[in-house]
């Protein structure tokens, strides 16, 4: 299983909006063959930042499958405005403590 990881920072002001186009744009990624989860974590440091984790079986599966498709276009309309930065997104492979 590959874990993706994304640090958002959304716009001043803008936390509760983005939490609510988030719950729309669930379902777009959930549809999509390989997702196997998402969380999505707001920081107790930092308001307005988040901490985007999703698993998927194969890393083709985000980078070709999602990305390539309507879906991540909708995702993108849905939630993109709201990041000050643009995220760096990772991904991971298995654990090396075998959990």
């Amino acid at each position: 299983m590959i874990l993706e990881s994304a640090f958002l920072t959304v716009r001043d002001g803008q936390a509760a909006a983005f939490e609510a186009a988030l719950q729309q744009a669930r379902p777009l990624i959930a549809a999509s063959p390989g997702f196997q989860g998402i969380e999505v974590r707001p920081c107790l440091e930092q308001p307005g930042s988040y901490l985007l984790l999703v698993w998927w079986a194969r890393l083709e599966d985000h980078t070709e499958g999602f990305r390539g498709s309507e879906r991540f276009t909708a995702w993108r309309a849905l939630l993109h405005d709201f990041y000050d930065p643009k995220p760096t997104v990772l991904h991971y492979g298995p654990s090396v403590l075998g959990d």
